[in-house]
């Protein structure tokens, strides 16, 4: 672990590129239909090594934890919530083997709850607080660089992961949102909107990842940077911009799998755009193969 890493590429204005999808690659390796993907990390451990060597070798420059799903209350959904801290541990071990002997960094994935916030949903403030604590915990105990908190949509769950993570560490934040209604997340939140609210609650860098259209996304990213939203520590600097589009919306084949249309080639000759327009890290979300990203490298360095 290197706390200053992530943060001294990012103000020395590298642009960066992250991984691929995780959750996706893995089903069309054979991860169960319905099945989380932290259940390989314990299971399938060398799966989860092997896209993730997949994708050094494509040329990220970070690879992220199979831990989307790793808070308690989302596991408890598979009934692993007792192997919570197990799988978060186990998971950066993997990672930190796939990128053994390079100078690839490794994030510590922290995708939401599963549950709404009260009134809407179960959960209470401070049970989603404890419960991102405990995950970002485990993560920067094993060792990550920093964490990314992502494809968020609601901005209470949002504000409690980003307060869970701020009371068990100090290493760098990304807190990324998903747009999945084109150009609102599915609470309505707008990218300025997350924005304004989130840059001076301790993060280091924004961010936009999945959602519906690559254009869409595009437009998104456009907002947020127009925002040009500094934390008031920082009065005049902007917070730098993480982006990890979909590759296009899901649709099923002749055995109910989902498939991709935006091909690797597609996506490579738009990536120049992302950068173009503000972002200083790019990668892909669902849908994002090994070759996608590969094609996202060559566009981008």
């Amino acid at each position: 672990m290197d706390k200053t890493a992530f943060t001294t590429r990012m103000n020395a204005g590298k642009v960066l590129v992250s991984d691929g999808a995780t959750g996706t690659n893995l089903q069309m390796r054979g991860l169960p239909r319905g099945a989380t993907a932290e259940l390989w990390v314990l299971e399938q451990p060398e799966e989860i090594m092997r896209l993730e060597r997949e994708f050094i070798e494509a040329g990220a420059d970070l690879i992220l934890t199979c831990t989307f799903g790793g808070t308690t209350p989302r596991l408890e959904h598979y009934g692993l919530a007792e192997r919570a801290a197990e799988i978060n541990r186990k998971a950066v071990d993997l990672a930190r083997r796939a990128a053994a002997g390079t100078q690839v960094l490794v994030a510590g994935s922290i995708g939401p709850t599963g549950k709404l916030l009260k009134p809407l949903g179960p959960l209470d403030e401070a049970g989603a607080v404890a419960a991102f604590a405990s995950q970002a915990g485990w993560l920067a105990d094993a060792g990550v660089d920093f964490l990314v908190i992502e494809t968020q949509f609601d901005l209470g769950e949002a504000k409690a992961a980003i307060q869970g993570v701020r009371s068990v560490t100090d290493l760098p934040v990304v807190c990324s949102f998903s747009y999945d209604r084109g150009v609102r997340t599915m609470m309505g939140v707008k990218p300025a909107q997350a924005g304004r609210e989130l840059a001076d609650l301790g993060v280091d860098m924004l961010g936009i990842n999945c959602g519906r259209s690559l254009e869409e996304n595009l437009a998104n990213l456009k907002e947020l940077k127009a925002a040009e939203l500094a934390p008031e520590t920082t009065p005049g600097v902007s917070l730098p911009l993480w982006f990890k589009p979909n590759a296009g919306m899901p649709r099923l084949d002749e055995h109910g799998d989902p498939t991709y249309d935006v091909t690797p080639e597609t996506m490579g000759q738009l990536a120049a755009q992302w950068v173009t327009a503000g972002a200083q890290v790019v990668g892909g979300c669902c849908g994002t193969s090994p070759e996608h990203l590969r094609q996202i490298v060559l566009a981008v360095k």
